[in-house]
């Protein structure tokens, strides 16, 4: 069985910082690439970052400088750390397991609950 489990979110003020967690349990962690996804009300799921087995990184344009995605293979768990928040980055984050090739991530189907991050003005 493929866990994913999200923590770290909630209310920040707009320019303040926040650091997501996504614990994977039932993949061989190291195996994979691994990705952070958000998902606004009305708006379709994006990928916000990726980063590669051997821990190259990737990210959209809209977070580029302001999120860093890293992993600890040891703890299995992959992080999101968010400085410089705007409100626009309010969503439900989510993290995913899959592989990185030319440049895209390709997630497979596994999903946690999420977790819920909401940027004040």
């Amino acid at each position: 069985q493929v866990q994913l489990v999200e923590s770290g979110g909630g209310l920040v003020q707009a320019g303040g910082s926040l650091r997501l967690s996504c614990a994977a349990s039932g993949i061989i962690f190291s195996s994979y690439a691994m990705g952070w996804y958000r998902q606004a009300p009305g708006k379709q799921r994006e990928l916000v970052a990726a980063i590669t087995r051997g821990g190259t990184t990737n990210y959209a344009d809209s977070v580029k400088g302001r999120f860093t995605i890293s992993r600890d293979n040891v703890k299995n768990t992959v992080y999101l750390q968010m400085h410089s928040l705007k409100p626009e980055d309010t969503s439900v984050y989510y993290c995913n397991h899959g592989t990185t090739r030319g440049g895209t991530y390709y997630p497979l189907d596994d999903w946690g609950k999420g977790t819920l991050v909401f940027v004040s003005s």
